[in-house]
């Protein structure tokens, strides 16, 4: 579904990603794994549109979207949920969740989307009037998911979702995203909660500085060493 073969990417004169090459088959949920630092958010940046890619090649589906904007992308079914959520806070949950159905063939099916929304997130059903700067972070980072369900994608990317969550949410947003991977999405998701992303993916790929360094399948990746150094911090 998702191949990237290649990719250099960056910010200015600073090179954030080398020649890195990953895959996602459709129906897989894969994780992106790494310190601070290695380059795990501008990867999915460069798959969203947000940054252009210096070289390499993103492939969705056979059709190159390396160089595209944002809202071509989305249009081919891709939906971003950024680090930090990126939330419109002083509008309600229902109005975010409107934001995200802004394509046409989204709009043409808002009620069904918003209706699996809320049956994925029944927190969110309870309060749709709510700002959404009012919620608590771990029911601001189920919108921010929702937002992006309502695009109707084929494959949704994670931007550390378990971000500044404690640990009892944590627990239960991943348990929400495993239920979000049940109704047939695929998933990409960085993430430095290696132990619980370990257990929701099939597959992983470790990244630092820069550059994979190991992939696999994630059980046989949650026997490595660096995932024992993952549990005191990498």
């Amino acid at each position: 579904m998702l191949a990237l073969a290649a990719v250099t990417a960056g910010y200015g004169a600073f090179t954030a990603l080398w020649d890195v090459s990953l895959r996602v088959e459709a129906g897989e949920a894969v994780a992106v794994v790494g310190p601070n630092g290695a380059g795990k958010t501008t990867l999915l940046r460069a798959i969203s549109g947000l940054i252009a890619p210096r070289a390499g090649s993103v492939v969705f589906e056979g059709a190159e979207l390396a160089g595209h904007p944002p809202y071509d992308i989305v249009a081919h079914g891709i939906a971003h949920v950024p680090e930090g959520r990126r939330l419109f806070p002083q509008l309600t949950v229902a109005e975010n969740l409107k934001m995200g159905a802004y394509l046409p063939s989204a709009r043409a099916r808002f009620r069904e989307s918003l209706e699996r929304v809320y049956a994925l997130f029944p927190a969110l059903a309870e309060r749709p009037r709510q700002r959404a700067g009012s919620l608590s972070g771990g029911e601001q980072q189920m919108l921010a998911v929702g937002r992006a369900l309502m695009s109707r994608p084929k494959l949704i990317l994670l931007d550390e979702p378990s971000m500044g969550l404690a640990p009892v949410m944590v627990l239960r947003l991943f348990d929400l995203i495993r239920r979000v991977r049940e109704e047939g999405y695929t998933i990409l998701a960085v993430e430095q909660n290696v132990r619980q992303v370990l257990k929701l993916v099939d597959r992983a790929y470790l990244l630092e500085v820069g550059r994979i360094k190991m992939e696999g399948r994630a059980a046989d990746l949650a026997e490595q060493d660096f995932i024992r150094k993952a549990s005191v911090g990498f």
